[in-house]
């Protein structure tokens, strides 16, 4: 059976304190497939402009990126965090050019509290930590409000919303949520299939509510528009950037990989850029 050493990783942590790769965790109140493809597409954007993107399926009741990819069966954290396997068993690299890492297999998740929840988190804390580049994390809220690991608390946090009342609605129950749990901070909107237009009047109503009730500041990340090349693509297994560079789709994910691999973005609920 192979093992790690949770002293040793907190040794590793402590050395490794001063470099931080930048992490941000999706929310999303549209449908999870659409979390999904928006994801693969981001990554593989990243990946074409250079970028090395680790990004990190969270999720545990939720359609997450790794089923989407099938690769929902490969070696977990939580199976570092019971010493099933080592860390360096959990990355694997996509077909589209980036790795892939799973936090947990088959919707386990640890007791909230526990020692095994502790070693999950300094896993996932030690992984990150070996990044040198972008971090996405494909994350949910438990039913406590709170994170599967305290890491994703301290992300930037970007939600994704689409142009009907009922996601902006639950994206804005999500703020709500999140702004109780964790206390006031900003957070980024990402508006998917919508125009530029479109996206703006979702973006510009949501801030508006978030800052005169919630007093709270939201970011616009861009948009990404409706488009019939993005499925088509997910059909032959493939980024829609790789496959149809031209479409709409694709110079929108350019733009949002660009916007994301800015170097002066704040980290840890800091300021998103404008």
């Amino acid at each position: 059976m192979a093992s790690f050493d949770f002293d040793q990783a907190e040794g590793l942590r402590r050395m490794l304190a001063g470099a931080r790769p930048r992490v941000v965790t999706f929310l999303s109140s549209t449908p999870s497939d659409d979390k999904g493809a928006m994801l693969v597409n981001l990554g593989a954007s990243l990946v074409q402009g250079g970028n090395d993107v680790l990004i990190v399926d969270a999720c545990q009741r939720e359609y997450g990126v790794a089923r989407r990819l099938e690769m929902e069966r490969h070696a977990s954290l939580l199976q570092v965090a019971r010493q099933e396997c080592a860390l360096n068993q959990v990355v694997q690299r996509s077909a589209q050019g980036f790795d892939m890492a799973l936090l947990a297999r088959d919707g386990q998740a640890p007791e909230a509290g526990s020692d095994e929840a502790r070693r999950l988190a300094t896993a996932f804390d030690v992984l990150v930590k070996n990044q040198g580049g972008i971090v996405i994390v494909d994350g949910e809220l438990n039913r406590d409000g709170g994170f599967a690991v305290p890491l994703l608390a301290d992300a930037e946090i970007v939600i994704q919303v689409s142009t009907s009342a009922t996601s902006i609605t639950n994206a804005y129950g999500l703020i709500k949520r999140l702004s109780q749990e964790l206390g006031r901070r900003p957070f980024g909107i990402l508006v998917t299939g919508a125009s530029e237009a479109e996206a703006k009047v979702v973006y510009d109503n949501m801030s508006t509510a978030a800052s005169r009730y919630l007093a709270v500041t939201l970011s616009s990340m861009g948009s990404v528009p409706a488009d019939e090349y993005l499925h088509r693509a997910a059909r032959l297994g493939r980024s829609v950037v790789d496959a149809f560079p031209l479409a709409g789709a694709s110079v929108a994910f350019r733009q949002l990989a660009g916007r994301f691999a800015l170097p002066g973005m704040r980290r840890g609920g800091a300021h998103f850029g404008s």
